[in-house]
């Protein structure tokens, strides 16, 4: 099929070396982020096995866009039943929580609207085989042009502010990172660093076996459970589908430098292990587990991401991403650089219709002076 000058064909992968050579030629073309990447999206193929469906995008024979699809049904409220699309996730809540960041189609580089498009009108028609197209997490930005190009209701699923810190910035200004900071920002760090070396030097440190990197992944787990909770939607250490992709990820990926697991010491204590993934110079900083303190003076986390970061950009990174997420220290450390969302695009079914009717009603409710009045 054809939308303007670049042809979409479907198909259901039946040789996956052959995808992974496409795959890899088109993101030498193009500037993908880590979770567009083989590195991420091969290895999601080959531990879950999901029921994929590639979109091929080419232009003269040359290829231009990738992307794989996964069908399934999504029951809500007991009686709603949806037929969804899921663009590199699989609607198994268990398989998703690893969470996919700056999703969208891989394209060459300059033609990602272009060829996001054409898929989308590809989509479109296939009139009868789906109900919604679910995306996320995914620039809100890029969310509106999905909507817009599809004529579809968008439903915000899901909503964060990205933060992160530019090294290349940092680097050209010949600034330190803690000069960047606020003084009260500053001044915590400072103090915490101070307070720690009581116990001996801080530092920073690194395994030297991925056998010694999936035990700093192992280790962060008790401190990630404590401070996230063990329920469906919490800390992904309760769940073995996510700690099963994980090690497996750092088995294959640390030994070529894909991931760096870092562990901040003061004196013999560990009071701060990190695991961050690496794809072309940029760090994105995943997961990490903090000493709990009673003095809360000493701040853990916020010396072992200022210290990271340094170090990042004494190496020449260019950017430490701290992803998704409103959490205060993200935006102590980092500056905002967008919004991320996960989108339901719904085509006009009488059941979504009605759905959607009533969530806005209950949110209408719930702003009405005196709604939860006795709660």
């Amino acid at each position: 099929m054809t939308a303007g000058k670049l042809q979409v064909t479907q198909y259901a992968i039946t040789d996956p070396e052959s995808l992974r050579e496409e795959w890899e030629d088109l993101e030498s073309r193009s500037t993908p982020t880590v979770f567009l990447s083989w590195q991420w999206l091969g290895h999601w193929l080959a531990v879950y096995r999901p029921n994929v469906r590639v979109l091929r995008v080419t232009e003269s024979d040359r290829l231009v866009g990738l992307g794989m699809l996964v069908a399934s049904d999504e029951r809500r409220h007991g009686v709603l039943r949806s037929r969804c699309l899921r663009l590199h996730q699989t609607g198994s809540k268990a398989l998703d929580q690893i969470w996919i960041e700056y999703n969208g189609f891989l394209a060459e580089h300059g033609r990602d609207r272009e060829v996001a498009a054409a898929c989308l009108s590809f989509l479109k028609r296939q009139e009868n085989s789906w109900d919604e197209f679910v995306i996320g997490a995914i620039d809100a930005d890029e969310a509106d042009f999905y909507a817009t190009s599809m004529g579809l209701h968008k439903h915000v699923r899901w909503e964060a502010p990205c933060y992160g810190v530019d090294l290349n910035q940092l680097r050209a200004g010949g600034q330190h990172y803690l000069d960047t900071l606020s003084r009260n920002t500053r001044y915590q760090i400072n103090r915490a660093h101070r307070l720690y070396e009581n116990r001996g030097e801080v530092e920073l440190v690194r395994p030297d076996t991925v056998t010694e990197a999936l035990a700093v992944f192992d280790s962060i787990g008790p401190r990630h459970l404590e401070r996230w909770g063990s329920g469906p939607d919490e800390s992904g250490f309760a769940n073995p589908d996510f700690v099963r992709f994980h090690r497996s990820l750092i088995k294959a990926q640390w030994p070529l430098g894909g991931v760096d697991l870092v562990s901040v010491r003061a004196g013999d204590d560990v009071i701060a292990s990190f695991y961050n993934l690496l794809h072309n110079q940029v760090v994105y900083f995943y997961l990490g587990g903090m000493r709990t303190e009673t003095d809360n003076k000493l701040k853990p986390g916020l010396l072992g991401h200022s210290l990271c970061i340094e170090d990042y950009r004494h190496h020449g990174f260019h950017y430490y991403d701290f992803m998704g997420g409103d959490e205060r220290y993200k935006s102590n450390l980092g500056r905002f650089h967008r919004q991320l969302v996960q989108v339901a695009l719904q085509r006009p079914r009488f059941k979504l219709r009605l759905e959607n009717a009533l969530r806005e009603a209950k949110q209408q409710w719930l702003r009405e002076p005196g709604a939860n009045y006795g709660r």
